[in-house]
């Protein structure tokens, strides 16, 4: 699978409605036929901060998604929203999901 983090530090007047703005572009996505899944999380230590963690079937699938109108579309939309150049990790890693942390689980009841 094709798995990708980016970091956005967006504009102070926008950070607050910044999920409602990628809204569409997020449920574009994630009915795309090989995305794994897109979620965004904000950062507990710079409210202008949020972080995209997003997977791909494969690397067609991540091609298919750049090629997609709506990922045109937030590439002309989003630039407008952050306060700077995205930070990203792209890597190809073995299998389609998430895996257990074994070092850790709850205790049995």
């Amino acid at each position: 699978m094709i798995f990708i983090v980016a970091r956005f530090t967006v504009r102070p007047e926008y950070s607050d409605d910044w999920l409602e703005r990628v809204s569409d572009f997020t449920r574009s996505t994630r009915r795309e036929a090989g995305n794994l899944w897109f979620d965004w999380s904000r950062s507990v230590d710079d409210p202008n901060q949020y972080v995209l963690v997003e997977a791909f079937r494969d690397a067609g699938a991540g091609a298919a998604h750049v090629q997609s109108e709506h990922f045109k579309q937030a590439m002309r939309d989003l630039p407008l929203l952050i306060a700077g150049t995205p930070e990203v990790v792209n890597v190809e890693v073995p299998g389609t999901g998430w895996f257990p942390l074994t070092e850790m689980s709850p205790p049995e009841e």
